[in-house]
């Protein structure tokens, strides 16, 4: 049995000018290992990631000319912040290891149904057609012609998080959190295409479909998407990446990601639901008595502490929190902080730009004394919607659900400054 609702509410001193000069190096390179050093004491952590290799790296790099310019950039060969591969239909963005609130493109998860496919952009189309005045199809080019827009959103899987639901599975947050990323969007709204071709008054429902193997297909319902939908072809300023949709996405903000077709080739607009096999034998929330939400589109607010988060190591003494909040429903208002658990809670602060359906970074300062204790957070929107703690969230909602699972997280901070998931 089905039901149709909607979604619930981080010197030498002898004065000789080359000794001179020998002991200011000395001195200016101790000064800053030194400060390397206190600067991590304070962040709390030494990770491994700090003690990178400097092989092929002078040891003074003003006495050796650089590299020369790059057709495309590359990141330092010391960073190896990356994506886990998950299977063959998803990869995990490195959210612990994340600044600010933009997701670099090539660390943007990856969920796909069929593999991703190749597509010759200048072959590529879209199909707009069904309850139209009349029907079109566009090249790339076509759509490049219309107005361009661009915003910041975040897309999540409503798979996000859902190996939590039964109990603690991921190690970190990479792999408890690591499925929603937070992009720069570019291209052209879907309202201004749609009136280009007439939409018929009595059309409410849209079935967008991907070119994929497996073509890629939800029914979208017309009214709550046209204000903000949008048809992408770039991110982050540049085409989109294949794994992202390349050459055309829809994008919905603050809906589950799987509406926001990727590759996208067709548009049919249409009275009823099309009840496709996503919306039927997948992407329903299976309740305690055995019937299904559908339709459940809507991403409701969510956060996670990414430092220290699962994995990690601290030292005791000052600690800076970090994390990040967001909401399908809106702009995040409040995060709230708790170091024991949840029996108390401490207002954190927001980091700028706080934008409305998109990732919102938060910060606390914390001292910690080397005691065992619980790390949380929790959010609230402009709607109103609080985070649900994991008691609250299971006894609605059961535990044989494998999406929308947005509960509290919870570290635990050993005596030994290990840092591991947990339900609390």
């Amino acid at each position: 049995m089905t039901k149709y609702l909607q979604e619930e509410r981080p010197s030498g001193d002898d004065g000789r000018p080359d000794a001179e000069g020998e002991s200011l190096l000395n001195r200016r390179g101790l000064l800053a290992g030194a400060a390397g050093l206190v600067g991590a004491m304070l962040m709390g952590s030494v990770t491994p990631s700090a003690e990178a290799s400097t092989e092929g790296s002078p040891e003074d790099p003003t006495r050796v000319p650089g590299a020369a310019p790059t057709a495309y950039g590359q990141r330092s060969a010391f960073e190896k912040s990356a994506r886990i591969p998950r299977s063959w239909w998803s990869s995990l963005t490195p959210l612990q290891d994340s600044h600010g609130i933009l997701t670099p493109s090539a660390l943007h998860f990856e969920r796909h149904h069929n593999g991703v496919p190749t597509i010759q952009p200048t072959r590529h189309r879209l199909l707009i057609h069904g309850m139209v005045d009349q029907p079109w199809t566009f090249i790339l080019d076509d759509l490049k012609r219309f107005p361009s827009v661009s915003r910041l959103a975040f897309i999540e899987c409503s798979g996000n998080s859902g190996s939590e639901w039964r109990g603690p599975a991921g190690q970190t947050a990479q792999q408890t959190h690591g499925l929603t990323s937070t992009s720069e969007w570019t291209g052209v709204a879907l309202k201004t295409v749609l009136q280009e071709v007439g939409v018929n008054p009595d059309a409410s429902w849209m079935l967008a479909e991907g070119s994929d193997a497996a073509a890629m297909t939800r029914s979208l319902p017309l009214a709550p998407i046209l204000e903000e939908a949008m048809l992408c072809y770039a991110q982050n300023g540049e085409p989109l990446r294949p794994e992202q949709g390349y050459p055309l996405r829809l994008l919905i903000p603050g809906w589950e990601g799987n509406t926001c077709i990727k590759w996208l080739r067709r548009l049919k607009l249409g009275r009823a639901p099309f009840m496709t096999r996503e919306e039927t034998s997948q992407y329903t929330d299976l309740m305690p008595d055995g019937t299904a939400r559908q339709f459940t589109m809507v991403m409701d607010a969510k956060s996670v502490i990414t430092s220290p988060s699962g994995g990690q190591h601290i030292q005791p003494g000052f600690v800076e929190i970090r994390g990040l909040a967001w909401s399908g429903r809106g702009r995040i208002t409040l995060v709230e902080v708790s170091t024991d658990g949840g029996r108390s809670w401490q207002q954190a602060t927001l980091q700028e730009p706080i934008l409305p359906k998109c990732h919102t970074r938060f910060h606390f300062p914390w001292q910690w004394n080397g005691e065992d204790v619980i790390l949380q957070s929790r959010c609230l929107d402009d709607t109103g919607y609080r985070q649900p703690d994991r008691a609250t969230l299971v006894a609605v909602r059961g535990i044989n659900s494998v999406y929308h699972y947005n509960a509290i997280q919870s570290w635990h901070i050993a005596a030994d400054g290990k840092v591991s998931n947990v339900h609390a």
